[in-house]
């Protein structure tokens, strides 16, 4: 914010427009102006629309603002690749902690956030689970895009939130399943090789080719742009999918531990 305010102030200077002049042209008072050059107030789109026609409308600021979101509800250490999720022409998830976020049932995503430690208040909570639903359209938002999943059956088995809200998952993940832009493969505990056992695992491509990983553990989270680093990790992930079992296989899977509650 502060970098988006400076780069506000920086271009109204070189047009030698006085603060009061551009407040009265973006409609906006003075002190709401001030506290967007200095980094504390979050513009909104009518600001930055209104301040392209009194800055000669280069699309500068439209372009600056794409990177200014706070994205309340989501960790500071994942914002980033969640917001390249949303321009990404593929995407693929292994999980072996809990049903990765773009599937989970809004139950479930409660259940999960209501075992918070330290507990969050119920504001909290109710954005925590609005970020997390608002992420889950990418799947229905973007049916070019291929969601490749490998989730861990031990994920399945745990009963998070109850046996009504397990059963509510399964159910959800099963209808995810049969998107067509949707692969799941249910990766079984009685496996012998493993190729990811160091932990869960993102990749996505970008629309200009680029290749991303990221890997979380508690309270923090990477990403990896390092095309050195993300190969290996591709490989992994493309040597964990021919161990799991096939889509087909991992749906009988799932029906047989939605039918055993």
């Amino acid at each position: 914010m502060r970098t988006f305010g400076a780069f506000v102030q920086g271009m109204r200077e070189h047009k030698k427009i006085s603060r009061e002049q551009f407040a009265r042209l973006v409609q906006f008072s003075q002190h709401t102006v001030a506290s967007i050059e200095l980094g504390r107030r979050m513009p909104d789109k009518a600001f930055v629309e209104l301040a392209e026609q009194a800055l000669d409308n280069t699309g500068a600021l439209r372009k600056a603002f794409q990177y200014l979101n706070r994205n309340p509800g989501l960790a500071a250490w994942f914002k980033e690749w969640a917001r390249r999720e949303k321009t990404a022409v593929s995407l693929s998830t292994y999980e072996c902690r809990t049903v990765p976020g773009l599937l989970q049932s809004e139950p479930y995503a409660r259940a999960l956030f209501q075992n918070a430690v330290p507990p969050l208040s119920d504001d909290q909570l109710q954005i925590q689970i609005s970020a997390r639903l608002e992420r889950r359209d990418l799947l229905r938002d973007r049916p070019n895009v291929p969601f490749s999943f490998i989730v861990s059956e031990y994920v399945f088995q745990q009963r998070i939130g109850g046996t009504e809200v397990t059963r509510g998952m399964l159910d959800h993940v099963l209808a995810g399943a049969e998107m067509r832009n949707v692969t799941l493969h249910v990766m079984p505990t009685d496996c012998e090789l493993h190729a990811c056992l160091e932990g869960p695992l993102a990749l996505l491509e970008g629309p200009d080719g680029k290749r991303f990983a990221y890997s979380e553990g508690q309270k923090n989270g990477r990403l990896i742009s390092d095309l050195k680093e993300v190969i290996p990790l591709q490989q992994r992930y493309d040597t964990l999918r021919s161990q799991a079992l096939t889509p087909g296989e991992s749906r009988v899977l799932l029906e047989r531990i939605r039918g055993a509650l």
